[in-house]
């Protein structure tokens, strides 16, 4: 399958869902006032998204690569600070694993398209598009 516009991957599909259930959560009244973890999980959710496209829009495999890395940590970063969340009682059980679920996913994902990118430049196929 040939890729040709960013709003076709799948994976940055999935990570606008879970930036639409974070920014829910941290919307309600027990993120009301922590302004660093509100906004600090924000910030990481919107850069997966974010760099995913950054990455793609480069047409290049080297830099798609590289981008892709900053999205699977920022990734990392958000899982961290949902377990933050549940520890200080501003996530439920349920809340956080539909999230922590959601963000290995989103992980996996990106980690395949990683190694699918890397192998094609192993074989020295160097074209996104």
């Amino acid at each position: 399958m040939k890729i040709t516009r960013f709003e076709e991957i799948p994976v940055w599909k999935l990570s606008l869902v879970v930036t639409k259930l974070i920014y829910d959560l941290t919307a309600k009244r027990d993120f009301e006032n922590d302004f660093g973890l509100k906004y600090q999980l924000r910030r990481a959710i919107v850069s997966i998204s974010s760099n995913i496209v950054e990455g793609f829009e480069k047409s290049n495999n080297n830099e798609f690569i590289r981008y892709l890395k900053i999205a699977k940590g920022s990734a990392g970063e958000v899982r961290n600070q949902i377990y933050i969340a549940k520890e200080v009682k501003y996530l439920t059980k349920q809340d956080f694993e539909l999230l922590n679920d959601k963000l290995l996913d989103i992980s996996k994902q990106i980690g395949g398209l990683i190694n699918y990118l890397s192998n094609k430049r192993r074989n020295k196929e160097f074209t996104i598009r």
